[in-house]
């Protein structure tokens, strides 16, 4: 099985079986990962994701879109999506489920076309990894976009999973470790990144972005909408 996200997702979406997705972590107990978030209707969105969805205009690039929700919802609203997912099986269900444009493709090694909003959402950005991978993908994305263009995401501040006391390591301690583990099949160890607001200001800024917090929920989970200077 190569690929376990989007056999789950693919299941899921057939109703064949009742199979769970997991992940393992290097911080705690394996999880479940819920498949139906992956197939939420516009009202069943948090507040977050509508934010972002109203934020986006022109040409819009969905990475990482997953079952497309996100873009059916932004097609409704009547804008140009191209929506981008690694898992083929991922596009084959976004096809299925009326998407007009889906593609299967990395976004690194993604160079087709210029857009106006390029989308992450459900902490999409944290396919980057490393806090090293985000400058290369900082850099990428403006050649992405046209002038005038934003990228929005969301992220997370995760400091309190390490309940106030950080890892003694030279990596940043939103770079974590996950694996998937789905009928019995595992993928590879895989690298997910969490970035705080100030650690992501402060990368963005060197990269040449300017960083707009467009949503704060309080606690640790913020939307932000970046815009390039040069």
């Amino acid at each position: 099985m190569k690929d376990i996200f989007g056999n789950a997702l693919f299941d899921y979406f057939k109703q064949n079986g009742n199979h769970k997705l997991w992940i393992n972590n290097t911080y705690g107990p394996k999880e479940e990962m819920p498949l139906d978030v992956y197939f939420r209707t516009e009202e069943e969105l948090p507040d977050l994701e509508n934010m972002a969805l109203s934020r986006c205009y022109g040409k819009v690039l969905d990475i990482g879109a997953g079952a497309g929700s996100h873009a059916l919802i932004l097609q409704e609203l009547g804008l140009d999506v191209t929506a981008l997912d690694v898992s083929e099986l991922a596009v084959t269900i976004m096809l299925q489920r009326g998407v007009k444009h889906a593609i299967a493709k990395d976004i690194f090694d993604y160079h087709t076309g210029k857009y106006d909003t390029l989308l992450l959402l459900m902490n999409g950005i944290g396919l980057c990894g490393t806090i090293a991978h985000l400058r290369i993908f900082l850099q990428h994305a403006k050649t992405l976009l046209n002038e005038g263009g934003r990228l929005i995401f969301d992220s997370s501040d995760i400091v309190y999973l390490y309940e106030d006391e950080l890892p003694d390591s030279d990596d940043y301690y939103g770079e974590l470790s996950y694996q998937y583990v789905y009928k019995g099949q595992k993928t590879d160890w895989f690298k997910w990144l969490y970035i705080d607001q100030e650690t992501l200001t402060i990368v963005a800024a060197e990269e040449g972005w300017v960083t707009e917090v467009l949503f704060d929920d309080g606690f640790d989970q913020y939307l932000a909408r970046l815009t390039p200077v040069n």
